[in-house]
């Protein structure tokens, strides 16, 4: 399925027709089929419908419109029932082969919680940097390819309104995502397996409640990884007018890094590499928790989200998108 896939809602057909039309975004764009995106507000022309106290309005639309956009595309859907299905295909083949000695996967088959930590851990190395790569990826670069970004740019959102907006979008997909993972190894969890008291990796054993808080803290801290590999992903988004070429450059900068941290001489360099701090969210099933480490973890996160998110704001707002 092509990367440049869309489904656009009605309010958008108007710009995208347009931009489609030479097949290179020559056509001409109706002022008031951007305008309705951008909440009616075109500052300085006169279509200009509202108040400069409508940006906040203006902008929540523009939001909603891209959220609208991320989740209706099919690939998104398709994207989102196959992190469902593989916390379901893990907690079968758990109870149907056993755990085969795994001190994890045991733990698995003694209560049915431990199911969303696997999950996690199965996913977080290369399935879901994958997924949030190709969202993330095309954000830009998928606008530029189909030659719509340069009529998104006419309305008065600004290019730093519109990248913050397309972060946001990406944001929000990590985090439903995230949320997909657990949901489905909780419920699958809990059909196939006794659930009770959480025995954590380090032997403690803490109540229900306090291992679903566990749980769902890890799903943040994962969240927050993802976002930051969004971030570098909608860097690159920014430098090329392929979606596919982003994608592809992130997620083979997750294999390299990935790769660099299993060298034991580069150890010095691991530090700084993303993907070396994707699996601390185990310092959640730990008594008492790592958050030393965890802390680490999201400082680290941040670092990549303030990087990248500065290179990607600094090439947008002064790229030409005329061409």
């Amino acid at each position: 399925m092509s990367t440049h896939e869309r489904t656009a809602p009605p309010r958008e057909e108007g710009v995208r027709a347009a931009a489609s039309r030479d097949g290179h975004g020559a056509g001409t764009v109706a002022p008031a089929e951007v305008s309705d995106r951008f909440g009616g507000h075109l500052a300085g022309s006169p279509f200009a419908a509202a108040p400069r106290r409508a940006t906040l309005r203006s902008t929540l639309r523009l939001f909603r419109s891209e959220v609208g956009l991320i989740f209706r595309r099919p690939r998104t859907v398709a994207m989102l029932v196959v992190v469902a299905v593989v916390p379901v295909l893990c907690g079968i083949a758990i109870r149907v082969f056993g755990g085969d000695g795994e001190a994890l996967l045991t733990q698995v088959a003694g209560n049915g919680l431990a199911l969303a930590f696997v999950a996690f851990s199965f996913m977080v190395p290369l399935i879901l940097p994958l997924v949030v790569a190709v969202v993330a990826g095309d954000a830009i670069a998928g606008e530029a390819g189909l030659g719509t970004l340069r009529y998104l740019l006419t309305a008065p959102a600004g290019r730093t309104r519109l990248l913050g907006v397309k972060f946001a979008g990406m944001a929000v997909f990590a985090l439903v995502t995230c949320l997909v993972i657990m949901v489905a190894g909780l419920v699958t969890g809990l059909v196939l397996f006794p659930v009770g008291p959480v025995t954590l990796l380090s032997g403690t054993t803490v109540p229900l409640a306090e291992g679903l808080l566990r749980i769902g803290l890890i799903a943040l801290y994962v969240t927050l990884g993802m976002i930051a590999l969004g971030t570098l992903a909608l860097a690159v988004s920014v430098f090329t007018d392929t979606s596919i070429g982003a994608i592809v450059t992130t997620v083979v900068l997750v294999l390299v890094s990935q790769i660099l941290t299993l060298i034991p001489q580069l150890d010095a360099v691991s530090p700084y590499l993303l993907p070396s701090w994707f699996q601390r969210f185990d310092g959640a099933l730990r008594e008492p928790l790592a958050t030393g480490e965890m802390g680490q973890g999201v400082l680290a996160f941040a670092a990549y989200i303030a990087i990248f998110g500065s290179v990607a704001w600094a090439r947008f707002t002064s790229r030409d998108v005329t061409s």
